[in-house]
């Protein structure tokens, strides 16, 4: 299937990209973070990984019980929080989901490069999966963008109008499958934005290890149900973000506690 990509001088969308998103449940926006941000971001991402911090963090989500709030959030990495709130970046979600959305969580990370692939699976947060009646979206932010040199990002059009659970097509791996879409070239600064519910997957490079990958993951919900937090933490995190003011000045839900349920460990 044909790639469709969207440039954004200005973060407007109009009715066509509006349908394309509704029907195929993403937008490509390729260099749409600022020069300026992804320099800022990517070393940040290189501390967050080599002092330990991802490590740690991962430990906490884990294994609360032991570990208990990690020493570091991402968003309270300076310019990890400038992203959370990058204003086109919400004026973009606003168009898309309403003046209403709660931000969900952030995952930070440079990935090696010769890093296993990631089967089949959407992150749409609902237990048990009954409906699309809310909208979640993944922005995918990838700072050094996509090349020959990197694993690819491979989704698979209108998948988020299905109501399945996350690992429901996990079992195929990251095998191409009919009507799939590669994204695999796009510039620094790119930026993926997904219905969480699309099924998606990580795809290795076959013939060479390539360079790292320096991708991150900042999640938002519309609100007007209650949605599971996928961090143990979650207070801790939403509270932090209060209080580094973070809201962005126009989203007054963007940090608040009561659009969530209590934390569920994963069996």
């Amino acid at each position: 299937m044909t790639l469709e990509t969207l440039t954004l001088a200005a973060p407007a969308l109009d009715g066509a990209d509006l349908d394309r998103f509704e029907r195929l449940g993403y937008l490509v926006l390729p260099g749409f973070l600022p020069t300026e941000l992804v320099s800022k971001v990517k070393p940040e991402v290189d501390s967050w990984v080599d002092d330990g911090l991802r490590t740690r963090s991962i430990a906490s989500a884990t294994h609360p019980e032991i570990h208990g709030v990690p020493p570091v959030m991402e968003l309270e990495l300076p310019s990890h929080g400038e992203l959370i709130n990058h204003r086109p970046l919400l004026s973009l979600l606003t168009q898309l989901m309403g003046p209403s959305f709660v931000f969900h969580h952030l995952h930070s990370d440079r990935q090696a490069p010769g890093i296993a692939g990631k089967p089949w699976h959407h992150d749409y947060e609902q237990t048990p999966q009954t409906d699309r009646a809310h909208s979640m979206i993944h922005t995918l932010h990838y700072l050094d963008g996509l090349s020959p040199d990197t694993s690819s990002l491979v989704v698979l059009p209108g998948s988020h109008h299905e109501v399945a659970e996350k690992t429901a097509r996990g079992h195929l791996g990251t095998r191409e499958l009919p009507g799939e879409v590669v994204i695999d070239r796009l510039p620094s600064g790119s930026t993926v934005v997904l219905h969480s519910a699309l099924f998606h997957a990580r795809r290795p490079r076959p013939d060479s290890p390539g360079k790292p990958r320096y991708f991150v993951d900042a999640s938002y919900c519309q609100t007007g149900t209650l949605w599971p937090p996928v961090k143990p933490y979650w207070r801790h995190m939403l509270r932090r973000a209060q209080e580094l003011g973070l809201d962005g000045g126009g989203w007054p839900e963007l940090f608040a506690e009561r659009h969530f349920t209590e934390y569920v460990k994963p069996v």
